[in-house]
């Protein structure tokens, strides 16, 4: 065996042992609020949040998970909240694709963290972005109110839930609320905002105030099931259209609704038969460096994500260190903008280094997301990029300019971005591959990914020089044994902070997902934004030349 194969036998092992932790960390947050909480749910002869979505999503179908890892190792002092309370996603109901947002009520009652209303606004975002009928399986105790300040007042909090219920229903997006659990203060205004309301009997119930709180306010006695139970609220106050005997015979109906429902024009983007890629998915487990500073070749890993491995590359020969052309992932066309990980030659015949975007990368990069956006083909990003360039002579070049042109085009792109951190993703080079302050569609990250201002060995030497020279200041003598200690602890801190698992439990990231899903990822969320018709016109504004 030659070095080649050991480095790649040596990659692959070290991927898939990163994907198997994942996968054995996901199958913990699975479990919610834990065995005991599962059982009691079912003891009152309830389907879980898991559960219910699985029997609501068609047979043989692809149920796509955003947010899994969402306050994931957060709120210690709480006992954890797994998934932020909340499972959610896109899956197919009746045949349409659906975003489905279901309370976990095994985790805390199914109150509301604030990474809980985070995510809640993320899925609607999504939905709202790509018109997409939002089905909510309501079972909720309502705001978790030891923390009611992080999740209440503010413009991105619990309020804002139900300003987006409007606004979707104005935009004609269908929202269907099937209530089988508790619904309760604020939380109630949520399925009256709904189109359709469903209510479960002896388990569902919607009411501003419960039982407790009516008699410590105005002194009446009144059960749970009277109050605003489902007999009452189909029956008495007219708030709910349906209600059913079990969670089974509920999401059927919500099932017959969304068979029924109508259809809108597509977005009109090109998909033919799709053909797997020439080289296998799993490929890229060998390809990809166990070491996050060592050079690859990004057209390798495309080969394993593009129809017939087939890549037509924009400006092939011209800003180098960014790739950039046409493929098809799934039968969609596609337009990929990726970092170039290899040590590549510019035109003048410099090396230059990977992962690196020099001033003619950027600008080549601005103006092919504009052809893609006049073509009207979504655009994919590969983001393994360490910054911008730096120095003399690229500020005199006017990297800084460049730079602006590109995130000028990434911030007005008006197609749909979808956007995978392979592996770094530092700094502003962050901005320029569409990160998510740009407003990808969908934003995944790899079990390898690292996410952060700059690089962990740069930060730490950074925060450590600011350290010592602080500490100087006090008159207090720094040994070289407590440098190095105190150079030990900002890198743990610091490169703790730059893992994906850090990432997507506050929601910088969708989901983290396997290398070998990165096609079907795609896939899916491209047929997404095939619901929402592309209405804007693409205009970048002002930006110096």
């Amino acid at each position: 065996m030659n070095q080649q194969e050991l480095e790649s036998n040596k990659n692959e092992d070290a991927i898939r042992l990163a994907v198997s932790t994942m996968k054995q960390r996901l199958g913990v947050i699975e479990q919610g609020g834990g065995k005991k909480s599962l059982e009691k749910v079912r003891q009152r002869g309830k389907l879980t949040a898991r559960e219910r979505i699985d029997y609501l999503i068609d047979d043989n179908s692809t149920f796509t998970e955003i947010g899994s890892f969402a306050a994931y190792d957060m709120y210690p002092e709480y006992g954890g909240c797994p998934a932020a309370g909340t499972v959610g996603g896109i899956g197919y109901v009746s045949g349409r694709q659906c975003m489905i947002v279901a309370n976990d009520m095994t985790v805390k009652a199914g109150a509301w963290f604030p990474l809980t209303g985070k995510k809640n606004l993320r899925l609607q975002e999504i939905a709202m972005e790509n018109h997409l009928p939002v089905i909510y399986l309501v079972d909720s105790a309502g705001v978790f109110l030891p923390m009611q300040d992080e999740i209440f007042p503010d413009k991105e909090h619990f309020g804002r839930i139900f300003r987006n219920n409007a606004r979707m229903s104005a935009m004609g997006i269908t929202q269907i609320a099937a209530v089988m659990g508790s619904c309760v203060a604020g939380g109630a205004y949520l399925p009256i905002m709904s189109d359709e309301v469903l209510m479960v009997e002896g388990n569902g119930s919607i009411f501003l105030a419960g039982p407790y709180l009516v008699k410590a306010a105005i002194g009446e006695d009144v059960d749970a099931e009277t109050l605003g139970g489902a007999v009452t609220h189909t029956e008495i106050s007219g708030i709910a259209d349906y209600k059913f005997k079990t969670d089974e015979e509920c999401l059927d109906q919500v099932k017959r609704i969304v068979s029924k429902l109508g259809h809108t024009p597509g977005a009109g983007f090109d998909r033919i038969t799709p053909v797997a890629p020439a080289v296998p998915a799993d490929k890229i487990y060998s390809i990809l460096p166990t070491e996050s500073t060592k050079p690859y070749d990004m057209l390798e890993l495309i080969k394993c994500i593009v129809d017939g491995s087939e890549f037509d590359q924009y400006k092939e020969d011209y800003g180098k260190s960014i790739i950039c052309g046409y493929g098809r992932v799934d039968g969609w066309a596609v337009g990929i903008v990726a970092n170039q990980r290899k040590m590549v030659k510019s035109r003048k015949g410099e090396m230059q280094m990977g992962g690196v975007i020099y001033n003619d990368s950027a600008d080549k990069a601005a103006r092919f997301i504009m052809n893609c956006n006049q073509k009207k083909i979504p655009l994919v990003f590969l983001q393994d990029v360490t910054g911008f360039m730096v120095g003399s002579r690229s500020e005199h070049a006017g990297i800084i300019k460049d730079g602006a042109k590109l995130v000028n085009a990434v911030s007005n792109s008006v197609v749909p971005k979808i956007t995978i951190i392979i592996g770094n993703s530092y700094g502003a080079g962050n901005y320029a591959m569409c990160g998510k302050a740009y407003d990808p569609r969908f934003i995944y990250a790899w079990p390898t990914a690292k996410i952060a201002v700059m690089g962990g060995e740069q930060a730490a030497k950074t925060l450590l020089q600011i350290q010592v020279a602080s500490l100087k200041a006090k008159g207090e003598e720094i040994s070289p044994e407590v440098e190095k200690k105190l150079l030990a602890d900002i890198t743990e801190k610091y490169t703790a902070q730059t893992t994906p698992y850090y990432a997507a439990a506050r929601l910088w990231v969708d989901e983290i997902i396997d290398p070998a899903d990165t096609r079907a990822r795609i896939s899916e969320g491209i047929k997404a934004a095939e619901n929402a018709p592309v209405e804007q016109q693409f205009n970048v504004g002002v930006f110096q030349v």
